[in-house]
């Protein structure tokens, strides 16, 4: 139990890692919007932790190399301070380092406790953090080239290109998980490894040994910081520093995996030695570093006006901090955990010949360590969860069945409501035109009556017409013909007055003619009633003579009123009065 308090510390550096050096697997992608937070925090934590478990020993051992913590209480005082700082910096938003951070702390605790620094060791660590920026930065460039060149000669649509490119992310963004996972667990359990329970679990395919599962404990500790606070550090690492487009982001997520995979492979490193070459050296690389060192890589190929060095400037000023901050606050705690709490911040140093035989059955798996076969156990659970995803499944596949019934159901009541609406709109059109047909039919009924009552009036009128004609015939005295010839004067002018006619004619302008009687009285309120028939029967263009018939007066009184029109229009010498009226 009290190895758990102190192990404490380190969990909270891994939600610290988690939170800040984690979110560079999937900050570019998330920063340029290719893949959301869940999917990219779900990705990253899963193989975070394969990446712990089955490749972490290597960096953890060149770690313990700088400075062998052999106390439980100075490892937990040293993981506490380190993450501390790196939880203060990332509070800022300010992407730091977080192997700057534990070797800063480490050497606060050698300080402390009098033990000499292994300065060949820290030359080693302090190298990568310029090689692992330099390494990105040429990863970065070849890959952006490489990766541009393909693009044009390939011409892949932008609707394909776009799938490719999330798979791609996807894809690059978990390789990159489980390099980081193998190089910086280190950071997180390496100061605990000699303190590591001797138990070698066996799950049949695998087996796990008493470091592996501090390095399962510290990559789910990852994975939670992954998920409760690295967004916003993704941001600033996706746009802070330079705005990506998918295409570098996938550039600078490799670059990143290949760096920490290579620091961090003992395959690749025993390889090396194989064909004459120098050992790779297995050491906890800061990813952020190589992160903003791929970032300018790609700015170098797009211009160096895109990178905003302001941004640049401040996390460099970052990395000088964090080991002298981590450093001093190791020191300053360590005196206190001593004195005040009286805890054993060290044990006295074994001769070599023990520490060595100590760090081979540390390393190792010696045959006196408790051994659990935990082969049916990992049946039982692996056949538990493929039950529930099975179940999962089931349940998810009928919640879609549903839901796509339930979409077609929908849909078809959709096509219902349009088709009933559709229906009324075509009963309703259909009533319209027969609505106007019926009103055309009833209009022409009425034309044919006033043609039928007119034909009778005149009949009428022409009977009694000849009947006055044959008294006057037929009469004798003066006076008698003289009254009949006044009575037919006067019947024939009535007759020629055709007011009904006249008004009908105007009746029928005014309804066709609306719009230009009110512009024509918008523009010209003085306008009189009679100058405005007037307009009316110039605008159909009808002669003088005409228009003094409608009017009933004579043409020179129509000259004279359009002469008077003229005026009230303001019209200049030469405008035509009648192409006026018409362009109104």
């Amino acid at each position: 139990m009290l190895f758990l308090v102190f192990l404490s510390s380190g969990l909270f550096l891994g939600w610290s890692l988690g939170a800040n050096d984690a979110a560079n697997i999937f900050g570019s992608a998330v920063g340029s919007k290719m893949i959301r937070f869940r999917r990219a925090a779900f990705i990253a934590s899963i193989f975070v932790v394969l990446g712990a478990v089955f490749q972490g020993r290597g960096t953890s051992e060149t770690l313990s190399s700088l400075g062998a913590v052999d106390a439980l209480a100075g490892g937990f005082t040293v993981s506490l301070c380190a993450a501390f700082t790196v939880f203060w910096m990332t509070r800022y938003a300010i992407p730091v380092s977080t192997s700057q951070a534990v070797v800063g702390a480490i050497i606060g605790w050698s300080t402390f406790v009098g033990q000499a620094t292994d300065y060949q060791v820290l030359s080693v660590i302090v190298s990568t953090w310029i090689s692992g920026p330099i390494l990105g930065l040429i990863f970065a460039v070849l890959l952006f080239i490489g990766l541009r060149k393909l693009l044009r000669r390939l011409k892949i649509h932008v609707i394909k290109l776009d799938a490719y490119i999330r798979i791609s992310l996807i894809v690059v963004g978990a390789f990159g998980a489980y390099s980081l996972g193998a190089n910086n667990i280190a950071n997180v359990m390496g100061v605990f490894v000699s303190s590591a329970p001797d138990v070698l679990l066996d799950f049949g395919l695998f087996s796990l040994d008493g470091v592996q599962l501090l390095f399962l404990l510290g990559g789910l500790a990852i994975a939670t910081g992954i998920y409760t606070y690295s967004e916003k550090v993704m941001n600033t690492v996706g746009n802070g520093i330079l705005s990506l487009n998918a295409e570098a982001a996938i550039v600078v997520v490799l670059s990143q995996a290949l760096v920490l995979f290579i620091f961090s492979s003992t395959s690749l490193s025993a390889l090396m030695v194989t064909i004459g070459l120098p050992a790779i050296p297995l050491v906890p690389v800061s990813s952020t570093q190589v992160v903003v060192g791929s970032v300018i890589g790609i700015g170098i190929v797009k211009g160096a006006r895109e990178i905003k060095f302001r941004a640049l400037g401040e996390i460099a000023i970052g990395w000088v901090v964090t080991p002298l901050a981590a450093g001093v606050l190791t020191y300053i705690a360590l005196f206190f955990v001593q004195n005040v709490f009286n805890l054993k911040v060290t044990s006295l140093v074994p001769a070599a010949n023990d520490a060595a035989e100590s760090q081979i059955n540390r390393s190792g798996l010696i045959d006196t360590a408790l051994y659990i076969n935990l082969v049916l156990p990992a049946v039982l659970v692996l056949a538990a969860i493929a039950i529930v995803i099975l179940v999962f499944l089931i349940f998810r596949q009928q919640k879609l069945r549903l839901k796509a019934e339930n979409e077609l159901l929908q849909q078809q009541n959709n096509y219902y409501q349009a088709q009933k609406a559709l229906s009324n709109m075509e009963v309703s059109a259909i009533q319209t035109e027969n609505s106007v047909l019926n009103q055309k039919l009833e209009n022409r009924r009425r034309e044919y009556t006033n043609i039928a009552l007119n034909i009778t009036n005149q009949k009428e009128f022409l009977q009694m017409l000849s009947g006055i004609i044959d008294d006057i015939r037929s009469a004798d005295e003066k006076e008698y013909i003289d009254k009949k010839l006044k009575e037919l004067s006067t019947l024939l002018r009535q007759k020629m007055s055709f007011s009904d006619e006249t008004e009908e004619f105007y009746a029928k302008i005014e309804k066709t003619d609306r719009d230009f009687r009110q512009k024509l009285a918008s523009k010209f309120p003085d306008l009189t009633e009679q100058e405005k028939k007037l307009a009316i029967l110039l605008r159909l263009n009808l002669s003088s003579k005409e228009i003094s018939s409608l009017l009933g007066i004579s043409s020179k009184s129509v000259e004279i009123a359009r002469y008077r029109l003229r005026k009230r229009l303001n019209l200049k010498q030469g405008e035509n009065l009648i192409l006026f009226i018409q362009n109104l």
